[in-house]
């Protein structure tokens, strides 16, 4: 069975260089995906193994940068699954997680059953889709995947596209909400805490930066009678599967996850935005909507590059049931990122910038405005015609 993991820790599984128990698995399992040539020996991590490990990240959503963490390692786990390969079935407290559970999920919504969001995580929903299906197709109801039903979703023709219906209704449920932003639930994370000092540069720490842009933009969102929850408080890390069940528990429209970058080389730089999604025009609508939004707008009001919207596999987006989006908001490796983010009226912009998107989410587009045109103000005077 596959679990899904914590978030990943900071100490790598397998890194180039390595010769381990560990390294000999990631290449059977990269030979097995057709990425190592079955000859490659198993238990040397060299450039072969790196190329292919990046390749696999890439094609995943996932930091591609060759090095086996906890995120790539799981990923790697479920995806030598194929469906039918092993009985599947709906445990709580390990849930199946895989290739094969993101077939089954798609096969169904083909049928047109209510999977929700092709994940890959084979939770409740999934099972009660899957029960609702054997119950139709004269199956036993007994929400696991063997044989006999591995069949019957092969023989039965397919009737809808793949995904789409829950990607309308889920957009759908945010214009149902109505355009004010009072009312409305955020969550708000930090994306470290306590130890977890995430990237560090130029005299900043990304845990400090990100808890205080946090804070700011919790108080703008307070004072336009959101309800603004942040996951944790400053002495604390939960794990991503801890903070996508917060906001799962809030019953939140959305979650925005602050996170900064760095790397080794000063040259990268610029805003990113991530949400959920398996590659070009197959995820979450409204999260890469969410995503296009808080890049922009911080770009345009702060003079940091735009570095585009990208979708990823990474455990808060996909266990989270509402829009949901991780901005990195400049590299403080890089120093004009950092000079700016070091300075009091740039996050207050940025706040502000987080803010607006959010507020855009709710307009009808016969209401939205360009990009960098409302302000706190504007949307205050929003609230008061609701």
């Amino acid at each position: 069975m596959t679990s899904d993991p914590p978030a990943p820790n900071d100490a790598p599984v397998a890194a180039p260089g390595d010769r381990s128990a560990a390294v000999s698995q990631i290449t059977g399992w990269l030979v097995q995906l057709r990425l190592l040539p079955a000859e490659h020996e198993d238990d040397r991590y060299d450039d072969d193994v790196a190329r292919a490990v990046r390749a696999f990240q890439q094609a995943r959503g996932l930091r591609a940068d060759g090095v086996v963490d906890q995120e790539t390692y799981h990923a790697l786990e479920g995806a030598r699954w194929d469906l039918g390969a092993r009985v599947l079935r709906h445990q709580v407290s390990h849930p199946y997680v895989g290739d094969d559970v993101v077939a089954l999920q798609r096969r169904l919504a083909e049928l047109g059953f209510d999977v929700g969001r092709c994940d890959g995580l084979f939770a409740d929903r999934t099972e009660a889709a899957l029960r609702d299906f054997q119950r139709n197709y004269g199956l036993t109801p007994d929400g696991t995947v063997g044989p006999a039903t591995v069949r019957a979703l092969q023989q039965i023709r397919r009737s809808v596209t793949v995904g789409s219906s829950h990607e309308l209704r889920e957009a759908e449920a945010l214009r149902r909400r109505g355009p004010a932003l009072a009312g409305k639930r955020v969550v708000v994370d930090a994306g470290h805490g306590g130890t977890d000092t995430g990237h560090t540069g130029h005299g900043l720490v990304e845990r400090d930066v990100v808890a205080d842009l946090a804070a700011r933009v919790e108080g703008r969102l307070a004072a336009a009678g959101a309800a603004a929850y942040l996951t944790h408080g400053p002495d604390k890390s939960p794990t991503g599967a801890e903070r996508a069940r917060f906001a799962n528990d809030t019953d939140a429209d959305m979650l925005i996850s602050l996170h900064c970058d760095g790397a080794p080389s000063p040259s990268p730089h610029g805003v990113a935005a991530y949400y959920y999604g398996t590659g070009p025009d197959n995820g979450s609508l409204p999260g890469e909507r969410l995503a296009g939004l808080l890049a922009r707008e911080v770009a345009a009001r702060t003079g940091l590059f735009d570095a585009r919207t990208h979708p990823t596999t990474w455990q808060l987006l996909r266990r989270t049931r509402m829009p949901a989006v991780h901005i990195d908001l400049g590299y403080v490796t890089h120093p004009g990122d950092a000079a700016l983010l070091a300075r009091e009226d740039v996050r207050d912009t940025i706040a502000e910038a987080l803010v607006v998107a959010v507020q855009r989410m709710f307009l009808p587009d016969e209401q939205d405005p360009p990009t960098g045109v409302l302000d706190l103000s504007s949307i205050a005077a929003l609230q008061r015609g609701r």
